[in-house]
């Protein structure tokens, strides 16, 4: 049995469907009609994958980000080839994949969700079609539709089941139809993996293993769209032009909301927050990301301070210590009083004489 069957099905159905709607107010045998009902199967596909597509962005980010991370580590363990080394390197490798939320599978789930449905495409408009106009109904897709998609042509005699090497009673509109969407496919599949890989990441991100491999995926996508294209029906093209759009307007609109911290795209947003603030009246907002504050205090040095001893060495208890500081006062007094007597001097007869002297003079002044 064939494993795309349910997939071919869906697509074919998805198809009849956006024909039959734009069947109300277009020509159903014109072959924009038909290249409308792809371009609606192609929307629909992508709406349902926005999620996983949101997914891909921040985990290709968070790749990127983690990128000298995983080079300290792999510098870590160079050279070394024995089992717990190895294992200790995947663990760490792991650990920060797992703490900057990044998975290098991530990235590559809407591809691998759409190839299903790009193969059914092909089948349908490269096998199926031809077989139902020819009278071998496909499930939606009837005879007289399949005649309609198969005979319905745009732009002279070029119709979507033909291709660049086949290209049937089109001729060279038909190869130029194909060059036309090739190229225009290669040139925006370039420029969404130059946003995402140069503009949308921080500088620090653009060196190391996987910089270079993004890099290289920036060239080797559009090279891929050059070879296997010219092969492909006018239909799976304008599918595979139409999803490569979507990609680069969603990208922008997900790098131009959330960009990356210390990225050009970041740089932009806050200038064009500040310019929209000038227009108001505002005074522009700083962005300068603040310097890290540790969120305790450094703990300060204990001073030490030396126990009180007794000759013997024994610790004194804190009333031992009252007793001993109340006795030191206590002969420091006396040893003061024993000073001043032996220097001759008293506290009261001082007071006493300067008394007598005071009345002695009050008595003379009154004689």
């Amino acid at each position: 049995m064939n494993p795309l069957y349910p997939i071919e099905w869906a697509v074919a159905w998805l198809m009849v469907q956006f024909h039959a709607l734009l069947s109300v107010f277009m020509d159903p045998n014109s072959g924009l009609t038909w290249v409308l009902s792809i371009v609606g199967l192609t929307v629909v596909v992508r709406t349902l994958i926005i999620p996983l597509f949101v997914r891909q962005i921040r985990a290709s980010r968070a790749m990127q980000m983690v990128s000298p991370e995983l080079q300290a580590v792999q510098k870590k363990y160079k050279g070394k080839t024995d089992q717990e080394s190895r294992q200790k390197m995947a663990e760490e490798t792991m650990s920060i994949y797992k703490e900057a939320g990044a998975s290098p599978f991530s990235s590559c789930l809407p591809i691998l969700l759409q190839m299903p449905i790009f193969f059914g495409l092909f089948r349908v408009l490269f096998n199926k079609l031809p077989n139902a106009a020819a009278g071998d109904a496909f499930g939606p897709l009837t005879v007289e539709l399949a005649q309609s998609a198969s005979s319905s042509t745009l732009l002279g005699n070029v119709t979507i089941a033909q291709s660049f090497l086949q290209s049937g009673d089109g001729g060279v509109t038909t190869k130029i139809v194909a060059g036309v969407i090739i190229a225009c496919m290669s040139a925006v599949t370039f420029f969404t993996q130059k946003e995402l890989t140069m503009k949308n990441m921080p500088k620090a991100a653009l060196e190391g293993p996987m910089a270079s491999t993004q890099k290289m995926m920036l060239y080797m996508l559009p090279f891929i769209y050059v070879i296997t294209g010219p092969g492909m029906p006018i239909g799976v093209l304008i599918y595979w032009l139409t999803t490569n759009i979507w990609t680069f307007a969603q990208q922008y609109i997900v790098i131009r909301a959330t960009p990356t911290p210390g990225s050009d795209a970041e740089k932009e947003r806050h200038a064009r927050i500040n310019a929209k603030r000038e227009k108001k009246g505002l005074e522009p907002l700083d962005f300068t990301p603040p310097k890290k504050v540790s969120e305790e205090p450094e703990a300060e040095a204990p001073i030490r301070v030396q126990p009180s001893k007794e000759k013997g060495g024994k610790k004194l208890s804190d009333q031992e210590k009252l007793e001993r500081a109340r006795a030191l006062r206590a002969k420091a007094a006396e040893e003061r009083r024993q000073a001043q007597e032996a220097a001759g001097e008293t506290s009261t007869p001082p007071a006493k004489s300067s008394n007598a002297l005071n009345k002695g003079a009050k008595k003379k002044r009154k004689k």
